[in-house]
């Protein structure tokens, strides 16, 4: 029974995006909205299902193929299911935000000003975040490589075709090309490090996989002649690499802030618990590889800690509501990275489980936001929406109290997890690590309640004065309150389970030393309650309150300050304002690098070699020694018996020589 339930839950998405997508024209805009939130609405329910069963009843893991794709020298190609609580768990949010993001997409998209009376856009899109979730579950539901990695290409394709949604938008065409390229890096060490696995282990499937790992561990390849590196690490780093690409982490996030181009729903949908968290979860699903090399743990720490960090500055300086945000899904998945790399899995995931929720909150908050300013995104053109928007309000508040870890909402157990953790390790780069997240924890609160000040307690600007600004329609502010109630009280009941290792139990495997949960369960942990309690004191919350206050006193009580700061530094600004460079760099080495690389094969190697060497002059020759020898036959009688006549004596003095 629990085979055809996971099939269905598969399936109906995908039926969803089928009948949207090919006969949207004849269902409509009704029928394509109906069909698709019915087949995900499906997926949740079964989902919570399975989540209730895995969660609740303590169901055995779920291992079985559904159908064999191929065998190729005795390697079997499959595809299949691999259930347990970290899948079940991922099933639960991927359903369940996607669910509520097609509900409010039925809203905006009425409101959307450029396609709105264009019937066959509206069916595509829904046909598209159909498509979405079918994907991304088909990857948080694999037992084996090959279909994760099927999943992990198509929610990259369904993103290039959302986040370029707007095809009339130039920078919406470069915004998804950019998506695309820089994740086909990621992605070309994604194959490499799967190409490993074959060679070296024989299998795709997981489970089989798992139990070759100690007879493997010790082997050694050589990468650069003479210097050996362990197999193991090799593998794993290069799996990050494509973690990187899917989840962000520098250098390879260049490619997130852009995606705000696609509408709103996608930004919540690609931002919370989706693609996003892709890299995350599988770098959780392989816990058992990753415990048996240092190494590729320290480089997971190391990179998660800079990008939380350095990304959460850039979003200081954002004026782009949505920009805003984006870069503190960047910083976010920054943490989650580092608690992998702590050995900290569960608290990553769990990490990814409370920002799923509060995070698809806040971007749908700014799009209601949105919809109110007649779609202007600038911050600076908002100011005194609390009294025309009070649930948008609320929403916006509960959204950025969990981002920024205050006690009680469900960010702040999964954040002093991961904090907890950083200080119980001893891996390479935990103390750096530790410092740059408790920065980390101050400047997310600054932009998180800058931006949150400036729209809603600021001084009205004169767009809000002159039009008329009112709250969103109910298919809106449904899926906004939702939200809220996970946001806000999922923590409490999860930390305890999560800290004991109790909640993934064998989903995830630590090695008893390295397991930093445990260590903090057994001597920091008295309770949820008492946790809240003694958090005040601590110096996480402090630093995230007075974020808060800095905000205030800077954006409220003397807005004039931030001006002067920008006069002052202009440097750091202008460092900000280019994010690091990044982009340039991209575009001097790989933009511009790539289009000279190309002239140079186009001019010297297609035309030069190629066209003239090869191809033009082989021709020529032919041509010419063809000429030559038609010069040869003349018709003449006597040409041919003197050519002969020659031809005899030549060969008679050559065999008496």
């Amino acid at each position: 029974m629990l085979h055809e339930i996971l099939t269905v839950i598969l399936l109906a998405p995908l039926v969803g995006a089928m009948i949207a997508g090919l006969f949207g024209r004849q269902v409509g805009r009704a029928g394509a909205h109906y069909s698709t939130i019915a087949g995900v609405a499906i997926s949740a329910v079964l989902s919570f299902y399975v989540f209730w069963l895995y969660v609740f009843q303590g169901a055995a893991e779920y291992n079985a193929a559904l159908y064999t794709w191929m065998v190729s020298d005795g390697i079997n190609f499959q595809i299949g299911f691999m259930i347990d609580k970290l899948s079940a768990t991922m099933m639960l949010v991927v359903t369940f935000v996607s669910l509520m993001v097609h509900i409010y997409t039925i809203g905006y998209m009425d409101h959307d000003e450029d396609y709105s009376h264009d019937n066959p856009y509206y069916q595509r899109f829904f046909s598209y975040i159909s498509l979405f979730t079918f994907s991304m579950l088909s990857l948080v539901m694999a037992n084996n490589f090959l279909q994760l990695f099927f999943g992990w290409e198509a929610v990259g394709l369904v993103s290039y075709l959302l986040i370029g949604f707007y095809m009339k938008r130039e920078s919406a065409i470069q915004a998804n090309l950019k998506a695309f390229l820089v994740n086909r890096v990621g992605d070309f060490g994604f194959i490499l490090g799967i190409a490993v696995v074959f060679v070296y282990f024989g299998t795709m499937d997981y489970k089989e996989f798992f139990a070759q790992l100690t007879t493997q561990k010790d082997v050694m390849i050589e990468i650069i002649p003479g210097v050996e590196w362990s197999m193991i690490t090799v593998m794993l780093i290069l799996l990050f690499i494509g973690a990187m690409g899917k989840s962000a982490q520098m250098p390879l996030h260049v490619w997130l802030p852009e995606s705000m181009e696609g509408p709103t729903p996608i930004s919540a949908l690609i931002h919370a618990a989706t693609m996003v968290t892709a890299g995350i979860f599988m770098v959780a699903r392989l816990s058992p590889a990753y415990e048996l090399s240092e190494v590729a743990l320290s480089v997971v720490l190391i990179t998660g800690a800079l990008t939380a960090f350095l990304m959460g500055l850039l979003g200081l300086i954002q004026n782009d509501i949505k920009r805003v945000v984006a870069y503190s899904t960047l910083s976010q998945l920054g943490y989650m990275t580092a608690a992998l790399g702590a050995s900290a899995y569960a608290a990553g995931m769990f990490h990814v489980l409370t920002h799923a929720f509060f995070k698809a909150l806040l971007f749908l908050a700014a799009g209601s936001v949105i919809i109110a300013m007649h779609h202007i995104q600038d911050i600076r053109q908002m100011g005194g929406l609390k009294k025309y928007m009070p649930i948008t309000y609320w929403s916006m508040l509960i959204g950025s109290l969990a981002l920024i870890g205050f006690p009680g909402f469900s960010g702040f157990f999964s954040k002093d997890s991961i904090l907890l953790s950083l200080q119980a390790t001893d891996r390479f780069g935990a103390d750096f690590a530790f410092i740059l997240l408790m920065m980390g924890v101050f400047v997310t609160a600054f932009y998180s309640f800058r931006m949150f000040f400036i729209v809603f307690h600021g001084e009205e600007s004169e767009y809000v004065k002159t039009h008329k600004i009112k709250e969103s329609p109910l298919v809106v502010t449904i899926p906004l309150i939702l939200l809220a109630i996970p946001a806000v009280l999922m923590g409490l009941p999860m930390i305890e389970p999560m800290l004991n290792g109790s909640y993934f139990a064998e989903a995830i495997v630590i090695k008893p030393e390295n397991d930093t949960m445990m260590w903090v369960y057994n001597n920091y942990f008295h309770g949820a309650l008492d946790m809240i309690i003694h958090s005040f004191v601590t110096l996480p919350v402090i630093l995230a309150l007075s974020g808060v206050a800095l905000a205030w006193f800077m954006y409220i009580k003397q807005p004039n300050i931030p001006g002067k700061l920008k006069q002052m530094c202009p440097r750091g600004h202008y460092v900000l304002e280019n994010a690091y460079g990044f982009d340039r760099l991209n575009e001097i080495v790989f933009v511009n690098g790539t289009r000279k690389l190309g002239q140079f094969f186009t001019r010297w190697v297609d035309v030069k070699l190629i066209d003239t060497g090869m191809v033009t002059n082989t021709f020529m020759a032919i041509a010419h020694s063809a000429n030559g020898l038609r010069r040869t036959q003349t018709g003449y009688m006597y040409h041919y018996a003197f050519v002969m006549i020659f031809g005899l004596l030549g060969m008679l003095i050559w065999v008496l020589w």
